[in-house]
């Protein structure tokens, strides 16, 4: 199985936070799964950060690319058929970040591990 980490999973488990299921930290920590970060989640940590929406944020931030190379996580970037998809996704969801992850998520077959229950309308496979 190939994991795809929503924003709050990331950051969650680099913290050790109790609000990251126990079924998402064993699926994480097992490493018999690639585990991904988008680089849209680079961008929403960030943005977040910079906004001063996200304070406990700030150390991740400063070198996003090391902190997830230390925990074994393999970036994903952005494709232009991610982009397309996440553009046309027909349910009426606002988020920027989330469309992207979701387009990722069903173009690469991977589970995302989110507790956005939202996500289930749009068919992707979700862990939490």
């Amino acid at each position: 199985m190939k994991l795809l980490l929503d924003t709050h999973a990331v950051l969650w488990w680099l913290t050790q936070s109790d609000r990251l299921s126990a079924r998402a930290k064993t699926a994480i920590a097992e490493r018999r799964d690639i585990v991904f970060v988008s680089a849209a989640t680079a961008w929403e940590i960030t943005t977040k950060v910079r906004l001063g929406k996200l304070p406990e944020g700030v150390e991740i931030a400063e070198d996003l690319p090391k902190v997830m190379a230390a925990q074994g996580f393999e970036p994903l970037d952005v494709t232009f058929e991610h982009a397309t998809l996440a553009g046309r996704l027909d349910h009426d969801h606002r988020d920027p970040f989330d469309r992207m992850l979701i387009a990722q998520a069903l173009v690469d077959g991977l589970v995302l591990v989110s507790n956005e229950r939202l996500f289930d309308r749009f068919g992707v496979a979700r862990l939490w």
